[in-house]
């Protein structure tokens, strides 16, 4: 038993060799992945060196001239011709002798702080840059080194592929064993692209400054090193802010390497980046260049594209410009249009149908170095009432299925939560009115009630469809109440839309670009989308033709285009007289145009002539670029409908056939939405027979008196008129006349026949029963009368004398030969009148005077309610 038994140390030897025997397995485990993962490395090494070997192989040649002068591109115009050669302009070449230590200091410590360590590739800023592209994917950070981007600039293309970065290194390994460090860096200094079309650091100097490099101060040397990260967006002309945050990090990075001191770096960091620029009347444009305000626009997209070193490698840049439109945009410019010295303009050409930037202005005689691009560059400006379409009632026809005879209601309101009134341009409410009018008037009520029906989230939903972020959307953006929005050019791109059956292309002005070997291409046109409804695209520029017939932009209006627009006035804040900024956008089937004009200091803008100048910049761009063109007009699509409503009513109702003409209004509706309820506001219109006809015969006027009664329908202001036709003999009914009258005297009726009167009521196309009434004549003996013996010609008597009595009679025998006192049977002892018919309105006669009124001449009858209007039979 006692044998059986084991003692405690045994046992304890016998759990340490089994442990032993379970971790040798997991040892052996180890050893094997290690050895697995150096295996693999070994051969990824291998692998990798016979890549880069094969690659580095089929690298170009170093060519001193290539290194040295950047490759200038060429533009084409959209018809494939050259129009520009960027970068052959003059350069200030800079030796490195002349080059300022504290410029090469900060040009090191932000581009490349170990150039003189390295051997033209950095390994440990390659190592960092392979961590962050396996953490974010390939070409998420480079390592390039000065060396590098030398070698980049002057013999590769922008594309990043293993096979390129290998060359690249393989020639920036080359280019340090050819040449000095001072050499290199003497090439980038004068080959990299600063901006636009400026290269190297001598040229900016001089171009942004008006100084030689030796002259610069330690915050400008700082500006110009930390541009060619990004040269447009860093260019202190046109983004001051951003520039002035890219020189502060510059300063930093000098600071965190030793070249300056913590004094020195909160000095520089003090000055505001615009102290020091070559003031705007001392930048000379260059002028021969052509175009510049477009070749600007093509620069930025470049950059944009992440394609901004791609202009000095020989590339070819396939560009939207139409020449004629560009030509026409700068002839208007540069014209005798502006009514005042200062006041600018900017002006945006778009393809309505692709989006294309066919033409730009940048500003009056704008050149190359002018600077700001106001069709561009201008996003801080308020857009006006150009915004109501596309944050108003654009959303509420999309969303909401409003029709443009929707009834809204001008009248004085608040904004939400505030005492602050809104107000229209002309300090007026006009009333209940449709949504037409609203918008091609431009009232500011109606369009914040807009909004609000549609909703802030949903407006803000409808304008982000075009690339545009306007951020949190209030009451105030519905009259453009915003200080940042869009550009001439994006603003053109977007009206396009609504012309383009609701299709939008974001405005672009590169349709690709071939690079130096001629076949390799990158494309740059975006896809198109449809940011709304065909039906809304329709009905909106359906209203915004009404803007330039009978709205707010009659100057824009240009003979024979159907156009579309929208006129656009800012204001300033407070009390302040005058406006900052006005706009005019308009579009055709073929051309979307923006307009904008202001002063750049702000300045307010107080007469008509420059309140009207965006319209006649639109007209005189727009008429002359679709001349020789064929524009189609718009064309209703199948999803919307026209329908007779009845104006005013509330939800809007069908028209009935009772309806009066001036209620009735036909108007557009989104296909599914129209109205189907018929409106019974208006009955049909009862009219009551006249009545109490009746006839009284004048034996001695051979006249009939006729009177009738009429009893008023309920409806106010309807105009009720009386037809009085008369059948002789039993013969066909024949009309004497309409009066409002309620008498009628009808003379030269004939002894021996039978009259039969009937009168009837009139109104809004109802006819009453008639009344009638029946005169009988009876017949007389023929008299054989001698011709009355004519009078001789007194030569001394007065023609006018001789005209009073021409009806046969003196004064007192005016009626056929009756004397004066039988001619006033029927009148208030009226004048006797040889002619036979007139209005019994009282008054002197021709025919002689009476004794105290008469009848327009006409026989006097009586009338003592001065209701009878008189008449012949026919």
């Amino acid at each position: 038993m006692s044998e059986q038994k084991t003692t405690r140390e045994q046992r304890r030897k016998q759990q340490m060799a089994q442990k032993k025997k379970q971790k040798k397995p997991a040892k052996t485990w180890i050893k094997r992945v290690l050895l697995a993962i150096v295996a693999v490395g070994l051969v990824g090494l291998i692998a990798g060196g016979s890549v880069f070997a094969f690659y580095a192989s089929s690298a170009p040649d170093l060519d001193e001239d290539l290194l040295k002068d950047p490759i200038s591109p060429k533009l084409l115009d959209a018809n494939g011709e050259v129009f520009a050669t960027v970068g052959s302009e003059s350069r200030e070449y800079v030796s490195y002798e002349d080059i300022p230590q504290q410029m090469e200091d900060a040009i090191l410590a932000t581009e490349d702080v170990r150039f003189y360590d390295h051997m033209g590739v950095d390994v440990l800023r390659l190592g960092k840059a392979v961590l962050a592209n396996l953490k974010d994917g390939f070409g998420a950070q480079g390592a390039s080194t000065i060396t590098q981007q030398v070698v980049k600039n002057s013999f590769f293309t922008n594309e990043k592929t293993i096979k390129r970065k290998a060359q690249e290194a393989h020639l920036a390994l080359q280019l340090e064993r050819e040449y000095k460090k001072e050499e290199i860096f003497e090439m980038y200094f004068n080959k990299v692209l600063m901006s636009g079309r400026i290269y190297g650091f001598g040229t900016a100097s001089k171009y942004f400054y008006g100084k030689e490099l030796k002259d610069l101060e330690l915050h400008e040397m700082a500006v110009l090193a930390g541009m060619p990260q990004s040269p447009n967006n860093y260019n202190p002309f046109k983004n001051p802010e951003l520039a002035e945050k890219r020189r502060n990090t510059v300063l930093y990075l000098m600071n965190l390497h030793g070249k300056i001191t913590d004094e020195e770096m909160k000095a520089a960091q003090a000055v505001p980046v615009t102290d020091s620029l070559l003031p705007e009347e001392e930048r000379v444009a260059n002028q021969d260049s052509k175009y510049d305000a477009f070749i600007d626009i093509v620069l930025d997209e470049l950059e944009e594209n992440g394609d901004a070193d791609a202009i000095s490698e020989g590339i070819t840049i396939h560009t939207t410009l139409q020449p004629k439109a560009q030509e026409q945009v700068e002839k208007t410019l540069n014209s005798d249009i502006f009514p005042t010295e200062d006041i600018q303009s900017g002006v945006a050409v778009v393809d309505t149908k692709t989006g294309a930037v066919v033409a730009a202005g940048g500003g009056r005689n704008y050149g190359e170095d002018r600077g700001y691009n106001h069709a561009q560059d201008m996003v801080n400006r308020s857009p006006g009432s150009t915004i109501k379409p596309l944050i108003d009632y654009g959303p509420a026809v999309e969303f909401l299925g409003w029709s443009p005879a929707q009834t809204l209601v001008d009248e004085e309101i608040k904004y939400t939560g505030t005492d602050q009134v809104i107000r229209n341009a002309d300090n007026k409410y006009l009333g209940s009115m449709t949504m037409r009018e609203a918008l091609y008037k431009s009232r500011n009520t109606t369009a914040v009630k807009t909004l609000k029906e549609v909703g802030t989230k949903k407006s803000r939903e409808f304008i982000s469809r075009f690339g545009v972020d306007i951020g949190t959307v209030n009451e105030a953006y519905a009259i453009g109440g915003i200080s940042k929005f869009m550009s001439p050019i994006q603003l053109a791109g977007a009206y396009a839309a609504f012309g383009n059956e609701g299709i939008h292309t974001e405005p672009y002005a590169i349709n690709k670009i071939v690079y130096r070997d001629g076949k390799t291409e990158k494309n740059y046109k975006p896809e198109s989308k449809a940011v709304m409804k065909d039906s809304t695209a329709y009905i909106i520029t359906d209203v915004l033709r009404d803007v330039l017939t009978k709205g707010t932009g009659k100057a824009a209006a240009v003979s024979g285009l159907d156009v579309a627009g929208k006129s656009g006035t800012s204001n300033f804040g407070g009390d302040k007289k005058g406006v900052p900024d006005v706009w005019f956008a308009g579009y055709t089937t073929n051309y979307s145009v923006t307009v904008w004009s202001g002063y750049d200091d702000n300045s307010a803008i107080t007469t008509s002539e420059e309140r009207s100048l965006p319209q006649r910049i639109f007209k005189e761009v727009m008429g002359n670029i679709s001349e020789g063109q064929k524009t189609e007009r718009f064309k209703k699509p199948n999803s919307v409908v026209e329908v007779t409503i009845e104006k005013g009513s509330n939800p809007l109702k069908l028209a009935s056939e009772y309806t009066p003409d001036d209620k009735k209004l036909t108007e557009l509706f989104v296909k599914g939405t129209e109205p189907t309820q018929v409106s019974e506001e208006y009955d049909q219109l009862e009219l009551n027979a006249p009545t109490n006809l009746s006839v009284q015969y004048d034996e001695t006027t051979s006249s009939a008196t006729l009177n009738w009664e009429f009893e008023q329908p309920d409806e106010e202001d309807i105009d009720v008129q009386f037809e009085v036709a008369v059948s002789i003999d039993n013969g066909p009914n024949k009309i004497l006349q309409t009066t409002n009258k309620t008498g009628l005297i009808v003379q030269n009726l004939i002894p021996g026949s039978k009259y039969v009167f009937t009168v009837t009521a009139l109104a809004e196309d109802v006819r009453s029963a008639p009344a009638s009434a029946e005169l009988v004549l009876e017949g007389t003996e023929e008299e054989n009368l001698e011709d009355p013996e004519p009078e001789e010609e007194n030569p001394e008597e007065n023609p006018e004398d001789e005209n009073e009595n021409q009806g046969g009679n003196n004064g007192n025998n005016g009626n056929n030969g009756n004397n004066g006192n039988n001619g006033n049977n029927n009148g208030n002892n009226g004048n006797g009148n040889g002619n036979n018919t007139g209005n019994n309105d009282g008054g002197a006669n021709e025919g002689g005077q009476g004794n105290e009124g008469g009848t327009d001449g006409e026989s006097p009858v009586e009338n003592p309610e001065g209701n009878t209007e008189s008449g012949t039979t026919p």
